[in-house]
């Protein structure tokens, strides 16, 4: 057993794939509620706590967008992996627009979900109890701080609490800040790997953190066509 018992929602109306994700979820240890359409999720999100969300897009009563959306108004941490079908790529991209953490594609096999899982209750894990950093140690970025124990991006009356996702593309960011930084390195450092829809969803997440810096023009992400981006702070003297 597990040191610690993490617990998940999984919301999916197919009822057989419901039944084959929760029964390789429990065989990892892991404590597993089931909702089969988005009012049963909310419902049941609303009256627990949980470590982690799989969500499917496509379900009865409310979608998957819509839940998330409601999820979203209650908690930013919590890691919420999307699932998507095939020919549904667009999905993909709305999820993570509403803050959706990753997303799978329907067929996928077990072993891509519990990587998953794995590495964002890891990364869950080690924000909320403030591993990370010692809470006065919080990254300045120009005008900014970046407190990564809890997630939050700050500068005077604005205040942010960013996705694990955020967090981690920030954190690359500012280690790399006035480089020349591609797409592909990007990509890998921060997913993983690199795809065509992936690259649609690095998009998604810098029009996202662009507006969270706009309050410093000292901080700028540049876009460098054809090659990727330069995280640009004036008076760093990194780079």
């Amino acid at each position: 057993m597990n040191k610690q018992s993490y617990k998940i929602l999984l919301v999916e109306d197919d009822s057989a794939l419901r039944f084959i994700v929760r029964d390789n979820l429990e065989l990892h240890h892991y404590e597993v509620d089931v909702a089969e359409d988005g009012e049963s999720a909310l419902e049941r999100f609303a009256l627990q706590q949980y470590d982690l969300i799989i969500l499917d897009v496509m379900l009865p009563k409310k979608d998957g967008f819509a839940v998330a959306r409601e999820i979203r108004k209650k908690n930013d941490q919590i890691p919420v992996i999307f699932l998507t079908a095939r020919s549904m790529n667009e999905d993909k991209i709305t999820g993570l627009t509403l803050g959706g953490d990753d997303y799978i594609t329907k067929p996928f096999s077990m072993e891509e979900l519990l990587l998953k899982i794995k590495i964002f209750l890891r990364r869950s894990t080690v924000h909320s109890t403030g591993t990370a950093l010692k809470e006065e140690e919080g990254l300045r970025i120009g005008k900014y701080l970046f407190k990564e124990e809890d997630l939050i991006l700050s500068c005077g009356d604005f205040q942010r609490r960013l996705t694990l996702k955020e967090a981690e593309l920030v954190k690359f960011f500012s280690s790399n800040a006035n480089k020349v930084l591609s797409r592909d390195e990007i990509l890998r450092q921060v997913w993983g790997t690199n795809d065509y829809f992936l690259g649609r969803s690095l998009d998604v997440f810098i029009s996202r953190l662009r507006k969270y810096f706009s309050l410093d023009p000292a901080v700028r992400i540049v876009n460098l066509h054809g090659i990727g981006f330069r995280f640009s702070i004036k008076g760093s003297d990194q780079g």
